[in-house]
């Protein structure tokens, strides 16, 4: 019985474990017809898609959006420029706790996994499934890389399978390091931050290895939704997300319990940061952007083009403080116009509202505004935005005399109650409490440029007091009358029609046109004073308008708008009078310091320029300056009539010009060698479209430039005599009423222009001239280009003698003369003996196409 029991419990089992058999053999069945209906719906899928699917080999030539940057010639950043902030970094330029940041965020196993998390495209499936549509992404971070390069923004299936297949592919074709690049530099992380490289520099001002734990975390959490969640956008989503990506690294092993702590705890708010430029020099950027897009297009915002321009980063930053220390110097003279603006001030105001008070106030040129918050008789406490307070002493007070129309001042103040009161807003310029100074934004404005006379290369360009507060380049658009700074280039017509530096011409009145008609010239002197006969180097030292009008007057009109074409001005531009003597043509700032080269490199025109080279996104050259060189060294070219050399002159198909080095030229024989062709017998070789055309004798040149360096001596530039150097000479320009003031001035190496005045037609006020006003920003500038430099003086060529002369008549001299003094002369061109018939002038006039060699 219990036998037969045992057997029947035998058999059910058997028939149940048969079932289970049958049961896991047919699950089995549909697993393999699921798996391989899956494969199928795989390979179809594929195939389906794979003619849409990109050839993943091109991953490495997407082109990053970089924006247009420029550099000076010393490798200094000037500015960033583009729609997209973007600084493009290698993989081990990223600190570890970036990475770590990002994939504790993103993927935490994107170094394990091929490029797609199952686990979480399944957890997205459902949730999908459950919301009806396509809702989360489980992307990893390689598939993040494939959607951004290669798919549309639209969410739907084909575009998610589409991303699965592209990411297995990029995983086969790349490096995990490689992939995470691309990511790193593509995604968009808010406030056109696109990469970690720009948002480390748009929220924080710093690069990726001066970040901190909790900046990195902060960074990493944008992704998400990089518009909202970002620290200037909305701190407080900011701080939530960056506490999420802590907590994930801190539960991965990333960082310390302590790490975590201190990186949660840190503020989270933020500002946007301005690219970290290392010169300032924003009208040059602006001209190099205006160069480009004229030449390549809306492209130069994104194509990453580096452009390496002339400028010299340390001369460009002194040219900046040269002409903003000027224009404060010269606002101080005429006066205080009063506070800019008036705040209510609660009786214990706390830092934090007076800083938020005062961002209604720009920063102007680096002056701050400040607020007063009381005021003693001898003394002001005020609030300096982002400085604190700060102690104004009278010292620092007394001058703020009123400004009364005209440029006039009234009354010295007495107190401080008579300038400022409380809630008065002011500007301050200073970086501490030591050095602060109470200043107004200048109403004037000034600009200067700086070349190289050897080849035309703009050194340093300033074209107002604060582009950000007026973008119009005053070095390059402003037209105005340079005045007396003109004179050098009617002396220079003159002396190639036989006169000298000893000729005599009668400083006297003149009246031209009709005596009796009221629309009759009468020119004058700036004093209004007369001098009789004075020597041509007497009077352009002291700056004689009516030796300059007789002396053109003798030259003739024609001849002399002919010549002076050659230092580059359009004839059009030239008066077709005797004003023209007094400089009365419109000329901008650079245009007279391209001017004045040809008086520093011994005659020759030189172009100005101010792109070096442009290079690509993939650092080839796409485009290399290759400006013309004065070369003193490889002899003088004949020189074509005055009136053919206009400003487009050029030298073409006149033979290369050899010389041989000398160390009295080296910097143009360093030159010419970057340009050398070959070497024979010693000599270098310049090819005649490297070659500045020669517009002006080196014999004119070189008088005209020693004329000059008697400005400095004891003429009207003889403030630049604290430059203590001999190799300097320039020339002052004053316009009628005081409207402009121009300096410029050189030695053998460098020219610089300086022109000071309104961009209204209004006086600079009594007093103020181009010796008084252009002059002291033009030396400030000098002192620091030429600081440590050798003297450089311009070459002395062939032909220059020395003859001692009568001052009084500039005739030479007898041996027996007791007042004689030494005057220079071009040879064979000296005056007569004061024996002869006592007249001045030239021996012999020359016809101006005969006197050219």
């Amino acid at each position: 019985m219990h036998a037969q029991s045992r057997l029947c419990n035998k058999l059910e089992r058997f028939a149940v474990l048969k079932r289970y058999l049958v049961l896991i053999s047919r699950i089995c069945i549909l697993a393999v017809a699921v798996l391989v209906l899956l494969a199928y719906a795989n390979v179809c899928a594929y195939v389906y898609l794979k003619p849409s699917l990109p050839n993943v080999d091109t991953l490495r030539d997407v082109q990053l959006q970089v924006p247009l940057r420029v550099y000076t010639r010393d490798g200094r950043l000037i500015a960033s420029i583009g729609e997209q902030r973007r600084i493009p970094v290698r993989y081990d330029q990223i600190p570890k706790k970036l990475v770590e940041a990002f994939l504790a965020a993103e993927d935490a196993r994107y170094f394990q996994n091929h490029g797609v998390d199952w686990k979480g495209i399944v957890r997205a499936a459902l949730a999908d499934l459950r919301a009806g549509g396509v809702r989360e992404g489980g992307s990893t971070i390689t598939m993040q890389v494939a959607r951004g390069v290669y798919l549309s923004p639209r969410r739907d299936m084909k575009r998610k399978l589409s991303e699965i297949y592209i990411s297995l592919l990029m995983e086969a074709k790349y490096s995990k390091e490689d992939i995470f690049s691309i990511y790193a530099n593509r995604t968009f992380l808010g406030e056109r931050a696109y990469g970690v490289g720009a948002a480390a520099e748009v929220y924080y001002g710093k690069s990726l290895d001066q970040l901190s734990l909790a900046e990195m975390a902060t960074i990493a959490g944008l992704p998400k939704a990089p518009s909202d969640i970002n620290p200037v956008a909305d701190p407080k989503a900011a701080r939530i997300r960056r506490a999420y990506v802590l907590r994930r690294m801190l539960a991965l092993g990333d960082i310390t319990r302590a790490e975590y702590e201190t990186a949660n705890a840190s503020p989270v708010a933020t500002r946007v940061h301005g690219p970290t430029l290392e010169v300032q020099a924003p009208y040059v950027a602006e001209m190099v952007r205006a160069a480009l897009q004229a030449k390549y297009g809306d492209a130069i915002y994104t194509g990453g083009y580096k452009v390496i321009t002339t400028i010299d980063s340390r001369l460009q930053t002194a040219a900046g403080i040269a002409v903003r220390t000027g224009l404060l110097e010269y606002d101080r003279r005429h006066g205080y116009r009063g506070p800019i603006g008036h705040l209510r001030l609660a009786a214990m105001p706390q830092a934090r509202v007076l800083n938020t008070a005062l961002e209604r106030f720009p920063v102007v040129g680096g002056l701050r505004p400040a607020v007063v918050e009381d005021v003693e008789p001898k003394s002001a406490q005020i609030f300096v935005k982002d400085l604190g307070a700060v102690t104004l002493p009278w010292a620092k007070i007394a001058w703020a005399r009123p400004a009364l129309a005209g440029g006039h001042v009234g009354w010295a103040p007495k107190t401080a109650t008579d300038v400022l009161h409380r809630g008065d807003v002011i500007y301050t310029v200073g970086t501490t409490s030591q050095n602060l100074q109470f200043v107004q934004v200048p109403q004037a404005q000034s600009a200067l440029v700086a070349i190289d006379p050897h080849d035309g290369a703009i050194a340093a360009l300033v074209g107002g007091f604060d582009y950000y507060q007026s973008n119009f380049n005053r070095a390059t658009q402003a037209e105005r009358q340079p005045g007396s700074a003109f004179k050098p280039f009617i002396y220079s017509a003159a002396f190639d029609k036989g006169f000298t530096p000893a000729s005599v011409i009668l400083d006297a009145p003149i009246v031209l046109g009709d005596g009796n008609d009221a629309k009759a010239w009468r020119p004058k002197n700036d004093a209004n004073k007369f001098y009789g006969p004075t020597r041509l180097r007497v009077a352009l030292v002291h700056s004689r308008n009516l030796v300059a009008v007789r002396l053109m007057r003798d030259i003739g009109v024609e001849y002399a708008r002919n010549y002076v074409t050659r230092f580059g001005f359009d004839k059009a531009q030239l008066p077709d009078d005797l004003t023209l003597a007094l400089g009365t043509a419109d000329v901008t700032p650079l245009q007279l310091a391209e001017a004045y080269a040809p008086f520093a490199n011994g005659g020759f025109r030189v172009s100005p320029y101010f792109i070096d080279r442009v290079v690509d996104a993939h650092g080839k050259t796409i485009f290399q300056a290759n400006p013309a060189i004065a070369c003193f060294e490889c002899g003088h070219q004949a020189l074509p009539p005055a009136d053919a050399l206009g400003p487009s002159a050029l030298v073409a198909g006149a033979p290369a010009a050899t010389a041989t080095p000398t160390s009295a030229s080296a910097s143009v024989a360093a030159q010419a060698s970057s340009i050398d062709t070959g070497q024979s017998d010693g000599k270098f070789l310049i090819p005649a479209r490297n070659l500045a055309p020669q517009v002006i004798r080196p014999q004119v040149a070189y008088l005209l430039a020693d004329m000059m360096k008697d400005v400095i001596r004891h003429g009207t530039g003889v403030r630049a005599r604290v430059l203590g150097r001999d190799d300097v000479a320039g020339k002052t320009g004053t316009t009628n009423d005081h409207r402009d003031a121009w300096f410029s001035g050189f030695n053998g190496d460098i020219v610089a222009t300086v022109w000071v005045g309104f961009d209204q037609d209004r006086s600079l006020g009594p007093g103020e001239e181009g010796g008084t006003t252009a002059v002291p920003i033009w030396t400030y500038f000098m002192h620091q280009a030429l600081a440590g430099m050798p003297l450089r003086n311009v070459p002395l060529p062939d032909g220059i003698v020395t003859a001692r002369i009568n001052p009084q008549t500039g005739l030479l001299a007898s041996a027996d003369d007791p007042n004689a003094i030494m005057e220079k002369f071009i040879e064979g061109n000296l005056p007569k003996p004061e024996t002869g018939d006592g007249k001045s002038g030239p021996n012999k006039p020359i016809d101006s196409d005969k006197s050219l060699f």
